[in-house]
C-alpha cells in the first residue's frame, strides 16, 4: 500500500484492529505480552526491507535495529545498547547482519563525494573498502562492485559483533551464533554468506578479547 496522507495512515491502522480482533479477539492482550525474540536483526534503514516480511516472522519474534547500511561501530552506543539489551537481558539465540544489495550508503562510499554530516559513517564502509581493495578495484562493473562490497560489509560487521563484549560472552557460554545475511530485492530471496562464528572467534579472540 502507498500512503498518500497521514489520515490514511490512520484509517489503515483502525483496519488493522479491526481484522485483528475478528481473527482472534485477544489478539492485542497476546501481543503485549509477546516479546520472546529469538533474532536479533542488524539491518539497513531502506524503506523497502521488511524484516518481519522476509523472514516470515510474527511480531514478537525478531528484535530489530537498522541503520544506513547496516553498520556495527564498536564505539556507537545505540547499537551497543542494542545488542546488549538482545543478548544479555532478552537472551536471543541469534544475531542476523543483513544487507541488502544495491544498497545505495554502500554505492555512496564507494564514490569520493562529499556526503557532509555523513562521511563520518560512510568512513566504517570505506574501511571494508579499504581492507578488501584489491579485489575490489578488479571489478569494473559499479553495480557488481556494490554488491560485492555488500556482501564483505556484512561479514565485516559480524567481525564487529565478535569484537563486543557481551557477545563475547555469550560465545564463550554457546548460547548464540552470528550469520552474514543479504537480500536480493530482485528476486527476494535471502543469501546465506555463512559466517562461520566459531572460526572467526577462534581466529580474532586473542586479539580483542575483553572478558
Amino acid at each position: 500500500m502507498s500512503y498518500k496522507s497521514i489520515k490514511q495512515i490512520f484509517e489503515h491502522n483502525e483496519q488493522w484492529i479491526e481484522e485483528q480482533l475478528n481473527a482472534d479477539s485477544l489478539y492485542f492482550v497476546k501481543l503485549h505480552k509477546r516479546q520472546i525474540p529469538k533474532y536479533l536483526f542488524i539491518s539497513c534503514s531502506d524503506s523497502r526491507i521488511s524484516p518481519e516480511a522476509i523472514m516470515f516472522s510474527e511480531p514478537g519474534d525478531v528484535f530489530i535495529h537498522r541503520n544506513i547500511a547496516n553498520v556495527i561501530p564498536v564505539n556507537d552506543l545505540n547499537v551497543l545498547s542494542v545488542i546488549n539489551y538482545a543478548v544479555v537481558h532478552i537472551k536471543v539465540k541469534h544475531i542476523v547482519v543483513c544487507g541488502h544489495y544495491g544498497c545505495g550508503g554502500v554505492k555512496t562510499a564507494i564514490s569520493t563525494t562529499d556526503m557532509g554530516i555523513l562521511n563520518p559513517w560512510l568512513g566504517y564502509i570505506r574501511d571494508v573498502y579499504r581492507l578488501h581493495k584489491k579485489e575490489l578495484n578488479a571489478i569494473k562493473s559499479i553495480d557488481e562492485k556494490t554488491n560485492r562490497l555488500v556482501e564483505l560489509n556484512v561479514l565485516e560487521q559480524c567481525i564487529n559483533l565478535v569484537k563486543i563484549k557481551d557477545v563475547q560472552k555469550a560465545l564463550l557460554e554457546k548460547r548464540i551464533r552470528i550469520h552474514g545475511w543479504v537480500f536480493d530485492m530482485q528476486t527476494g530471496k535471502l543469501v546465506n554468506l555463512k559466517f562461520n562464528t566459531k572460526k572467526v572467534a577462534g581466529e580474532i579472540i586473542d586479539i580483542y578479547n575483553i572478558l
